[in-house]
């Protein structure tokens, strides 16, 4: 499952520009602090953001909003289930 542009759209308005992490498996102090425009939206293995699922789509199929969260590609691949569909 993938999340709709309309959901990731939202989401990203409601991270403002800025990585929504505050994982403790990463190496910042509460919530990540990178920020990005809209258009760094990442494709693949490259800098900027991405749309995460927190509980993941193999657990529970879905693509709500609540579910969705912005991402930097370095706190993405921290998740343990970064590049699994």
């Amino acid at each position: 499952m993938a999340f709709t542009d309309e959901v990731v759209a939202q989401a990203f308005t409601r991270s403002g520009g800025r990585c929504e992490c505050s994982r403790a498996a990463c190496p910042h102090s509460g919530r990540c602090a990178k920020t990005f425009a809209k258009g760094d939206r990442a494709r693949s293995d490259e800098t900027g953001w991405q749309a995460n699922h927190r509980t993941a789509s193999s657990v529970r199929e879905d693509d709500s909003l609540s579910n969705c969260e912005i991402l930097c590609v370095p706190c993405h691949k921290r998740t343990g289930t970064y590049g699994r569909s």
